[in-house]
């Protein structure tokens, strides 16, 4: 499932989830620009390990992707540096947990526009450099929150639930060339986003780290266990690869059981 030549482009894949794809990525001989927040020195010594891990390069592009114009400037630069782009894994994101008369406004606008209006721009200027080469594979990465709802995840429910119906609507849209968009549905995974909930469970109850980490994800995941970062990125690759071009508009589940109950 050799991605050998390839290039793509991960959002938030500085940690967590997108850095996880990325290096199965770069593994596979993928070329790959990696976007989101770090320190120089952290973005050098990440660089540095990606680029011994396999034939393929990764490099970086600063970008806030709640904005159009830095969205536009990560694809441009993805193009500019490799020539083509063939992949794009909408990967970023953000949580914010209130009540919806105590939600505020600007997460609300904040987590929208990262969440989902960021993966809407990508997909649209990502689409034409894809038709140049005949080839491309969009993949957003949703939620199970995509699926279900919890009690003061207004804005991110929406978001991954709108994600969901984007994927949709890109999958259609491509239906008879050779670019697909399908989405991924994680459930409870050890990701700084995640590791925050856990901590504030610490906070509020008095637990361990460990208590509070088993029963955060046993109130939603039957296997009581977190989804390693691993099995989203092998579901990116499988995803990305010639062997899933008639998988279309689907959204794949690594949630531990969570939806099915």
């Amino acid at each position: 499932m050799s991605h050998f030549g390839k290039v793509g482009i991960v959002t938030g894949s500085t940690s967590g989830i997108g850095l996880a794809i990325t290096k199965a990525l770069i593994k596979e001989h993928a070329h790959v620009v990696i976007n989101g927040f770090a320190t120089h020195q952290e973005v050098d010594a990440l660089l540095a390990e990606l680029n011994g891990l396999g034939k393929g390069k990764a490099v970086y592009c600063q970008a806030d992707l709640t904005q159009v114009g830095d969205i536009e400037k990560l694809i441009h630069f993805a193009h500019d540096t490799f020539g083509r782009v063939d992949i794009v894994v909408n990967n970023a994101g953000m949580q914010h947990v209130a009540p919806i008369t105590e939600f505020s406004p600007q997460k609300w606008d904040q987590i929208i526009a990262l969440n989902l209006s960021a993966a809407f721009h990508t997909s649209r200027l990502a689409l034409p450099l894809m038709r140049e080469n005949h080839f491309g594979r969009i993949i957003n990465i949703a939620s199970t929150h995509g699926l279900v709802a919890s009690e003061g995840k207004a804005a991110y429910v929406a978001s991954k639930h709108g994600i969901l119906g984007l994927t949709k609507v890109i999958a259609l849209e491509t239906a008879l060339e050779n670019i697909t968009c399908n989405a991924v549905c994680p459930g409870f995974v050890l990701t700084p986003l995640v590791e925050a909930q856990v901590r504030d469970k610490m906070t509020k109850t008095g637990m361990t780290f460990d208590e509070a980490s088993k029963s955060l994800v046993s109130d939603k995941q039957p296997s009581q266990c977190f989804v390693p970062v691993e099995e989203i990125a092998a579901a990116c690759l499988y995803l990305a690869s010639d062997h899933a071009s008639q998988v279309r508009g689907a959204h794949l589940v690594v949630d531990g059981g969570w939806t099915i109950q």
